[in-house]
């Protein structure tokens, strides 16, 4: 059997593999729960996805103070990996882009399920 790590960018495709075509997310998804039979219902649980850009502590004495236009600054430094997040838990990492005038996130990494197992214990 091939073994089911995803590959990274830029390494060739383990031979026993079969070059995949684009597909959808819906594609995707489709294909995954037709390989394990039973896991349909799962697929319309809500999830909170947060995408962190940083953080900061402040005193309540400074955050009284902020106005229009004022600034906070943040930990995280400009161009630096921010953190997607499903129900609070790190699921991947990713970028700023732009797109069609609104900001959304491009995955540059995603955390792989043995690494989630992981944190739990």
């Amino acid at each position: 059997m091939a073994d089911s790590k995803p590959q990274a960018e830029g390494q060739p495709v383990a031979e026993t593999e079969a070059p995949r075509a684009a597909t959808s997310p819906n594609q995707n998804t489709e294909q995954r729960t037709a390989a394990v039979p039973g896991m349909e219902f799962l697929l319309d649980i809500p999830l909170e996805i947060t995408v962190e850009l940083g953080r900061t502590q402040m005193v309540i004495n400074d955050l009284l103070r902020l106005g229009q236009g004022s600034v906070i600054g943040l930990s995280k430094l400009a161009g630096e990996t921010l953190e997607i997040r499903a129900n609070q838990r790190l699921i991947a990492k990713g970028e700023v882009v732009v797109v069609n005038d609104k900001y959304g996130v491009r995955l540059t990494e995603v955390i792989s399920q043995a690494e989630r197992v992981e944190k739990l214990k």
